[in-house]
C-alpha cells in the first residue's frame, strides 16, 4: 500500500473481526518483524525485544491454550463470552505475534548502571512498546487487521512450556493479526488543548 509515515499511523486501528488469510507471503511479514526488531530504538541500545510469529496450527494452538486456562477461571457464562470473542477476533486470524522481553538484558543494566537501576524495567516496556506499534502500523500498511491482547500472566507458563521459550523471556503481549473481516467504529478523539501543552 505504501503510505507516507503520517497516513500509515493514521490508518493504524484495532481490527477484532479477522479472517484466516493473509495480503502478504509469510517471507515478507517474516521481514516486516525483522525490519522492525532491527531498527527500533531501545534504552542504552539494549534490544531487549524479542519475538515469536505462530502462523498455521501453532497460531490457533496459542488461542485454544487461552481459552483452556480462561475456562478453569471463570464463571460459565463469563466464559461463553470471552470463548465467542477468541473465536470470532483472535483464532479466527491468520497468525499471532508474541512480544517478548528479555529480562536478562534487563538485570544486566540494572548491574552495570546502579543509578538507573529502577527505570530499566520502564524503559524496557516502552521498548516493547515501539516494537508493538510498529510492527502493528506495518501490518496495516500491508493490508492485515491486528489488534493488541494482553492475556499474559496467565498464559505465560502454559506458551513457553508449548513453545520452548526462554526462561528468560517476559511475555507483554499477543498481536493476532489477518485480513479484516469487518471495518472498525469511527475513531473518538479527545480535544487536543488538553492533551498536548506548548510553550513558546
Amino acid at each position: 500500500m505504501v503510505r507516507n509515515f503520517k497516513e500509515a499511523i493514521k490508518n493504524r486501528r484495532s481490527y477484532y473481526g479477522l479472517k484466516n488469510s493473509s495480503s502478504i507471503t509469510d517471507g515478507e511479514i517474516k521481514e516486516i518483524i525483522e525490519f522492525v526488531v532491527t531498527h527500533t530504538p531501545s534504552a542504552f541500545n539494549s534490544q531487549s525485544t524479542r519475538t515469536v510469529l505462530l502462523l498455521g496450527e501453532n497460531h490457533k494452538k496459542l488461542w485454544q491454550i487461552t481459552k483452556d486456562i480462561l475456562k478453569k477461571l471463570l464463571p460459565e457464562e463469563a466464559f461463553k463470552a470471552t470463548e465467542s470473542k477468541i473465536n470470532n477476533s483472535f483464532e479466527s486470524g491468520y497468525g499471532t505475534i508474541l512480544f517478548y522481553e528479555d529480562m536478562s538484558v534487563v538485570e544486566h543494566l540494572q548491574k552495570s548502571f546502579p543509578t538507573y537501576k529502577d527505570n530499566f524495567p520502564i524503559w524496557s516496556y516502552q521498548t516493547s512498546g515501539m516494537h508493538q506499534f510498529a510492527i502493528w502500523t506495518l501490518l496495516e500498511d500491508n493490508g492485515l487487521g491486528a489488534s493488541l491482547q494482553h492475556y499474559n500472566p496467565l498464559i505465560d507458563e502454559a506458551v513457553a512450556k508449548e513453545w520452548n521459550i526462554n526462561p528468560d523471556w517476559k511475555l507483554m503481549a499477543e498481536m493476532p493479526f489477518g485480513i479484516p473481516a469487518e471495518t472498525p467504529a469511527e475513531k473518538q478523539f479527545s480535544p487536543l488543548d488538553k492533551r498536548v501543552i506548548i510553550y513558546k
